[in-house]
Order: C-alpha cells, then structure tokens, then sequence
C-alpha cells in the first residue's frame, strides 16, 4: 500500500482528521536522584519547536487501530502496540468511547526517532487529539491532559506547546510567558540513544561523583524568555542528562564545541540526545552555523527551526 496519504483515504469519502504536533527542546533539564517510585523528579523548561510531525486518523474497522508511517526515519518507528501514538488511542476509546471505535492512524514523521525531542510523545498526543475529534468525544483539555499524564511525561506539552515548566515526572506544567521569537540549529546524529540508557548511566555517574542532580529550574531561563533575550537564554542553558549522553556517545561534544566556535549563542543536548540544539542570534546566523554544522562527519543532517511553536493542532 502507498505511503502517501493522499492515497490512502480520499477526504471526500472518510474526511480523516490531520494534527500537527510539534518537537521539543529543554532550555533546562534538572534531573533528581532516582526515587522508590522507579522515576527520577524533574524540574524542566519545555519549548515547543517547529519541526512537525503530522498524525492523520480516519475510520477504521471497528476495535481496530492501525498504523502506517512515513518519512524519513519511518523505518525506526514501530507500528505495533508498543506505539505510542496506538497506545493513545486504544486508551481514549476505552476511557471515553466504546470498544467497537476503530481507526487507521498515519504518522508523517519529520522529528527523529529516539533523538532526544519527543517525537513518540508528540504523536501519541496528536492521535489523542486527532481521535477525539475523529469519534466526536465530549473529551475536553483536561481529559486529554489526563491521559497524555498516563501515557508518558512528555505528551502533555504535546498538547499545550509554547513554552512551559514541567515538574514532577515532568508532566505537571505550568505555561511560561516569552516575548520573541528564537531561532535554533538542530545537528541530527547517526543513530538515536536510549532515554532509559542515558538515564542508567546518569544514576552510575551520579553514584561516582561525575554528574550533578538537583530539580531546581534556574531562574535565568524565564527571566531571558520574559526578556526576549537571546544571548542571556544562550547561557542559561541546562541539561543534567548532557554528561551521561557525552558519557555514551563522546563525538556529540565534538558538535556541540563547533558549534560554538561558529558563533552559537548557547548549545545544548536536547533531552536525552543525541540531537544538539544550537541557539542562534538570528535566521541568517542560523543559517551558516546549520552550513558549517552539516559538514561535520558525526552529524547526519541539520534543520533549522523557531520557537516557541503552538501544541497540537487540527489542519
């Protein structure tokens, strides 16, 4: 069967449902020692990029929910049960619709996979919200908050987008004013790196003395948003995850220094890696350091992209 979804439902016979879903980066990544939950406490400053992935959902067999993919890294993304994104349907329609509600569910994927930006969140809450709108449910924001909250901590800024702090287990969020629009370079790596890898390594290192814990968000980060100060945010910039993903893929440091010898006002490892998120002053610096970033041999490609992007959206 194509891939192109044009092909694969006419809008004149089924109307699918088409939400786009934005990535994420984490201007501050505060990580705590692991708890007795078996979950590591968060302090986070989300911020919604605009780099897309686009969730179509049309009617299904009924209690069927399919999956097909396309894009660039649609080979890595599984479409089975273990998706997230057919995770969040079948648990939408058993909380607020019936088991006979079916669905074919596309994904047009443009954010990598396993890379550190929450694509797998981003389309379980765009097929949250695509569902909803597809079976005609009397679900509301904070239904669908609550079931993003069961399905991972990272879909409910799906949702919302923006900017926002996220504590907790990063799902409790609060929305964070800005002014201005901010313009990053995102070096891709060869490859993605496992979020519960890195967050193994981090407990070791901790444990060793070689990496810091601590859930406070630093106040420079909202002070240089609520500013629309680039240069003040470029070094306000925090992951406590960046040491272990440089512990397990030493050559992301290698791209995260040339990317401040080319001018980057602040460079980060974007949540778990092994994407690297570069801040630039503006679109056109952005645009030679995305030049001078893509000839590096452990980049696979870059894109450049602004923030703060909108959540979920209907098309």
């Amino acid at each position: 069967m194509s891939d192109d979804p044009s092909r694969l439902w006419s809008p004149a016979e089924d109307a699918p449902v088409r939400v786009r879903v934005p990535a994420k980066v984490n201007l501050a990544l505060c990580v705590g020692p692991l708890g007795a939950d078996g979950y590591h406490p968060l302090g986070t400053v989300f911020h919604a990029l605009s780099l897309h992935d686009e969730v179509l959902a049309a009617p299904g067999e009924p209690g069927e929910v399919t999956l097909q993919v396309s894009g660039e890294t649609s080979a890595d993304v599984p479409v089975d049960e273990s998706n997230l994104a057919v995770r969040a349907a079948r648990l939408l329609a058993a909380e607020f619709g019936t088991p006979e509600l079916g669905v074919r569910l596309q994904l047009k994927k443009q954010i990598p996979v396993a890379g550190g930006m929450a694509g797998g969140s981003a389309d379980a809450a765009g097929a949250l919200l695509a569902c909803s709108v597809l079976w005609d449910l009397d679900t509301g924001p904070d239904d669908l908050h609550a079931l993003a909250a069961r399905l991972g901590a990272d879909v409910p800024f799906g949702l919302v987008g923006g900017n926002a702090i996220g504590r907790g287990r990063g799902d409790q969020l609060v929305p964070l004013l800005s002014c201005g629009i901010y313009h990053w370079v995102l070096a891709f790596a060869h490859g993605g790196l496992s979020t519960p890898q890195v967050f193994g390594r981090f407990d070791e290192m901790l444990e060793q003395g070689r990496a810091s814990s601590g859930t406070e968000v630093p106040a420079e980060v909202a002070e240089a948003l609520a500013k629309a100060d680039p240069f003040a945010l470029g070094k306000a910039l925090r992951n406590n995850l960046e040491a272990p993903a440089l512990d397990l893929r030493p050559e992301l440091a290698e791209t995260l220094a040339a990317g401040r010898a080319a001018g980057a006002l602040g460079a980060i490892v974007s949540g778990s890696g092994p994407t690297c998120a570069f801040l630039a002053e503006s679109e056109s610096r952005a645009m030679d350091l995305a030049t001078e970033l893509g000839r590096l041999e452990q980049v696979a490609a870059t894109r450049r992209a602004t923030g703060p992007a909108q959540g979920a959206r209907l098309l």
